[in-house]
């Protein structure tokens, strides 16, 4: 090979190195995986997981995390949170857990902690730096990281945009109720624009809400606070009977009989909920903000894609305290104490809530835990076809700072639940006067609270 040969082929070699620089380069300036350093090859880890909705999307990436790291991954539960933390009680108390990585909540956390392993045994400072310092401090408990977050939930209101600028309707409404129509930002403003669009026809229901189990509870919680009531008081006593809870029992109930929520309601979790939304049926409701892509799909949801809008939850009833609504929590992934694979599941979870597969979560409208993931949507949103995209994350933001609200952090939120929400429920249909039926609940909530020794002296 002759010198002026020899020079051009290292200078070829030399190009091609730093194009292979390049392309590493812009590789990492995307989103980044994370759990996929280790050779997993025969093991397999089982996974009890919440599903529905657009909660599996997620589950597809598992085939890239089988193929880096040859392990088999095997899902053997799939249920809403409802019916996946009956299972996880009923497995952790008689010790019959099968699997290595257990959805969680930091709803539903408390009861699972004797059960569950301390995440930071596989999660360094640097690793959680990543995720929001809020949700960390709140599911860490007696020092102990009880989960790893996946997303946060927090609803923001929902509301048609294809009612609320219709022309006819505006002019009806203003010769009617002499003022212009605007959506609600107050729970009196819900109530009365609500009952003015199913008197007029205008639509077949005011407002939408899910209506029993947790998610029944948690809907009154959320009109409670947001009234300036409590749910317990500062020695964790049951205060949910008060005056401000049987105004919002009361309205519940008033709505249901005035057929200004669903005949059905009392049958809905939140997938059937949000059905209705999708189908055109409801006018306003508060809603999740995982549902946004689903709403927006023209496929799933032609009546309203494009027709909607959402804003920040809107004030409970006038008075002291009154302040959004915000109930709110996250959904996260544990390793059970009984895991036979510990290591390998911690490998999984890092990689399901690593950069990447956050973003891609993120992108269907679920709201992301993750500094970086949020400063990519924020980046995407600059450019967004879709106004509403930009919107929901200013929103969501506003709502995650300051409207953010989780339930009491108690064991005890699960089982004083199951004995309100069937009351509210004979509430809502009129077997039972308000102030009579949470009375009961919270006597009953009470010797729940008492037993576990929740109650402070």
């Amino acid at each position: 090979m002759s010198r002026l040969a020899k020079l051009l082929f290292a200078a070829l070699i030399l190009i091609s190195s730093f194009a292979g620089l390049s392309q590493v380069a812009v590789a990492q300036d995307g989103p980044q995986y994370a759990g996929l350093d280790k050779d997993l090859t025969g093991v397999t880890i089982r996974m009890a997981n919440i599903g529905g909705g657009q909660y599996e999307a997620m589950y597809k990436s598992i085939s890239m995390f089988e193929d880096k790291t040859h392990a088999k991954v095997e899902i053997v539960f799939l249920g809403d949170g409802f019916e996946i933390d009956k299972k996880l009680k009923t497995d952790y108390a008689t010790s019959a857990v099968d699997y290595d990585v257990a959805w969680d909540h930091t709803s539903f956390m408390a009861q699972y902690k004797d059960y569950v392993e301390d995440m930071r045994q596989w999660f360094s400072d640097a690793d959680l730096a990543h995720f929001s310092k809020a949700i960390i401090d709140a599911a860490t408990v007696d020092g102990k990281l009880l989960l790893i977050p996946r997303h946060a939930d927090i609803a923001a209101f929902h509301y048609r945009t294809d009612i609320f600028d219709d022309a006819k309707i505006k002019d009806a409404y203003k010769a009617e109720m002499g003022k212009d129509l605007v959506v609600p930002t107050t729970l009196e403003e819900v109530d009365s624009v609500g009952r003015f669009l199913v008197k007029g026809g205008y639509v077949k229901y005011g407002y939408g809400m899910a209506g029993k189990e947790e998610a029944l509870t948690g809907r009154f919680y959320e009109l409670l606070f947001a009234s300036g009531g409590q749910f317990l008081n500062d020695k964790n006593e049951p205060a949910f009977n008060s005056e401000i809870g049987v105004k919002v029992a009361t309205l519940l109930r008033d709505w249901y009989k005035d057929g200004i929520i669903a005949a059905d309601t009392p049958n809905l979790l939140w997938d059937g909920d949000a059905a209705n939304f999708c189908n055109g049926s409801v006018a306003m409701k508060l809603e999740w903000y995982g549902w946004y892509s689903y709403f927006q799909d023209p496929k799933s949801c032609p009546t309203i894609a494009g027709k909607f809008g959402l804003t920040r939850g809107f004030l409970g009833f006038a008075g002291e305290g009154a302040r959004p609504t915000g109930w709110a929590g996250a959904h996260a992934f544990s390793i059970p104490t009984a895991a036979k694979n510990k290591e390998a599941a911690a490998q999984l979870i890092k990689f399901l809530t690593s950069e990447a597969v956050a973003y891609d979560e993120a992108k269907l409208g679920f709201l992301p835990v993750r500094d970086d993931v949020w400063t990519r949507l924020i980046n995407d949103a600059s450019s967004a076809a879709n106004p509403l995209d930009k919107v929901r994350l200013e929103t969501a933001q506003l709502q995650i700072s300051e409207d953010f609200k989780t339930p009491p952090i108690t064991a005890d939120w699960i089982p004083i639940s199951n004995v309100l929400y069937p009351t509210i429920q004979k509430i809502i249909l009129g077997d039972v006067e308000p102030q009579a039926g949470l009375d009961s609940a919270a006597a009953e909530a009470r010797t729940i609270l008492e037993q576990s020794g929740s109650i402070k002296q």
